[in-house]
């Protein structure tokens, strides 16, 4: 059998994932890269990558995806890594700049905001705006030095109920049973000592790496969880319907 590609998270949040793998005999049986979430996304999508961990909304870009493991990167309201960052209140912005690292979290910000806060704003892609979305280790510290901070996963919960998933384990083709059973169970020791990574992380003001990987993330792929992501796909769809309408 020829090495699958695969395609990780450089954030902290996918350490758990990777150290599993990395101890794990299944590392003979892959190629690893470690890429931002929309460059792993881009890879399955383009065949790049035969497997990768990718934003949820990438699903509906792969053609035939196929979810093959039992893990997550995921949160059960509050991840404290996928934020929206104001210099007001959420209620008074008029624009909003996307993260050009993850199309997930951009479509999160933007489903909250017509349907939790009911607020429809400018979006931009670089620039000034008003607020911004940030997700991953670049938010790590930075609460307490933005005005307002929203994080997306509490908000998300309290929209719909539902824990969220950002991103899954996806393959663009068919994978050999032994291979997804060795990469499954590698994942399943990886998190199941997250706080095993903390050692080598650099440190950051006012952040808690324990509390993070252990209580603010829910790495576990159930069916709430997977009702999440097919409620996020239909609202995501919304959105896309509503930018290719016609203007009127």
């Amino acid at each position: 059998m020829s090495k699958v590609r695969v395609s990780a998270v450089s954030y902290t949040n996918t350490l758990p994932f990777l150290q599993g793998v990395k101890a794990s005999s299944v590392m003979e049986m892959i190629e690893l890269s470690v890429d931002y979430p929309a460059e792993c996304a881009r890879k399955v999508i383009t065949n790049e990558a035969d497997l990768g961990i990718i934003p949820v909304a990438a699903l509906l870009k792969v053609t035939d995806p196929m979810i093959i493991t039992d893990y997550c990167i995921g949160s059960d309201g509050a991840v404290d890594s996928v934020f929206i960052f104001s210099d007001k209140p959420i209620a008074q912005i008029k624009s909003l700049r996307l993260d050009l690292q993850s199309r997930t979290s951009n479509g999160l910000a933007r489903i909250l905001l017509k349907y939790y806060w009911k607020n429809q704003v400018d979006i931009v892609w670089e620039g000034d705006a008003d607020a911004y979305v940030l997700i991953g280790d670049r938010t790590f510290g930075k609460k307490e030095s933005v005005p307002y901070v929203y994080d997306l996963g509490h908000f998300w919960k309290e929209l719909t109920g539902l824990p969220f998933a950002y991103a899954v384990w996806v393959a663009n083709k068919e994978l050999p049973v032994e291979f997804v059973e060795r990469f499954n169970q590698a994942l399943a020791e990886g998190v199941a000592h997250p706080k095993d990574v903390i050692a080598e992380l650099p440190h950051y003001p006012n952040f808690d790496y324990e509390f993070y990987l252990t209580r603010s993330l829910d790495f576990n792929l159930d069916d709430r969880k997977r009702q999440a992501i097919a409620k996020y796909l239909e609202l995501y769809k919304t959105l896309e319907e509503i930018e290719k309408a016609p203007i009127k």
